[in-house]
């Protein structure tokens, strides 16, 4: 009677597979989460937490099981320092898996794999939903944002300009209104001056009427 294989085989012979879970596992205790798709996440989740289970035991067989695995020395001594000390009050359950949008080109579904004790840095930043007209090229929302963008950018353009315009109109005007003042003052100035020059002329012209006489 066959039984049924739960694993999955992502499409790689088993060489292949465990150096993928190799690489996968030191990548997520240097940055402590990473994104790849939804099927390797869920895959790698079992492998990992049995890595941490070895690894809190302490004995030197499963040291050497956990270098069977993980090459990288650095991953190696933040395993059995740092992720050790932060796991040590849990049983299970290190890992966490959170779907996100498909991936853009060819729709695989993905996910974001992180150990649970490290994941208070980045819940600030919230898994947004990404925009269905975005992800699909060739939908027709997607095209009408495309052709409705740069008629907004030119409506605000024209927009900008109109009120540029205003200001410097009402700066001229305010210009102008002060320089009016001015001018009137300088004529009112210039008024008394020429009839006394006239009166002056005038003097002068009957003095030498009257010599001349």
């Amino acid at each position: 009677m066959e039984n049924r294989i739960i694993a999955r085989k992502l499409g790689r012979n088993a060489s292949h597979r465990r150096a993928t879970f190799a690489n996968l596992s030191t990548e997520l205790i240097l940055h402590k989460r990473l994104t790849t798709t939804e099927a390797k996440a869920k895959e790698m989740k079992r492998v990992f937490e049995k890595l941490i289970t070895k690894a809190k035991k302490g004995t030197l067989h499963s040291q050497r099981e956990v270098f069977k695995l993980i090459k990288n020395k650095e991953a190696i001594k933040t395993l059995f320092t740092d992720v050790i000390s932060k796991t040590a009050d849990r049983n299970g359950g290190y890992t966490r898996v959170i779907k996100l949008p498909p991936r853009l080109g060819d729709a695989a579904k993905m996910a974001l794999i992180e150990l649970v004790d490290y994941s208070e840095m980045t819940t600030e930043k919230a898994v947004k939903k990404q925009d269905r007209s975005r992800r699909v090229r060739g939908s027709k929302k997607a095209a009408l944002k495309e052709s409705q963008e740069p008629e907004a950018q030119a409506e605000e353009s024209v927009v900008e300009t109109e009120e540029n315009v205003e200001e410097q109109d009402v700066q001229t005007q305010a210009t102008a209104e002060a320089i009016e003042p001015s001018v009137e003052s300088t004529e009112n100035v210039e008024k008394p001056q020429q009839e006394e020059e006239k009166e002056n002329d005038s003097d002068n012209e009957k003095e030498s009427e009257s010599k001349e006489s």
